[in-house]
């Protein structure tokens, strides 16, 4: 089964791996800058964040520019909205970012789903295999 999703590209770029899915993120706190472990051990290094609302704090966007420093950073990062932290930190690492993709429809992502990122705001969602 193949979704695709519409929203808005905030940061240019195409990336693609498997979903990390939170309900709300706040990369101080949810994420290691070190290890990009979260508190329940998934990785989101490499990974595309599914997040549906952002749980903000001003030292965000230095956490995601540290976990590219530290080579742990999302692939990309997908959201029904997004906070002005998380767009400078993904600026700021030239990671994907795309919101404005209705909470509905970012529910029906599960953790490991295959998510790709054409450049255009266009996101498709494959499910992983049970």
């Amino acid at each position: 089964m193949t979704m695709e999703l519409r929203g808005r590209q905030l940061v240019p770029g195409r990336a693609a791996g498997q979903a990390v899915v939170m309900d709300a993120l706040s990369f101080y706190g949810d994420v290691d800058p070190h290890t990009g472990r979260t508190p329940d051990g998934r990785s989101v290094a490499s990974r595309v964040i599914v997040a549906r609302r952002p749980r903000g704090s001003t030292v965000g966007s230095y956490v995601i520019y540290a976990l590219k420093a530290n080579g742990a950073a999302p692939a990309a990062i997908v959201m029904s909205r997004v906070d002005p932290i998380i767009v400078a930190g993904c600026v700021l690492a030239g990671i994907p970012l795309v919101d404005s993709i209705p909470e509905d429809q970012l529910s029906k992502v599960r953790d490991g789903d295959l998510v790709e990122l054409d450049g255009s705001g266009v996101v498709r969602v494959r499910r992983a295999a049970p």
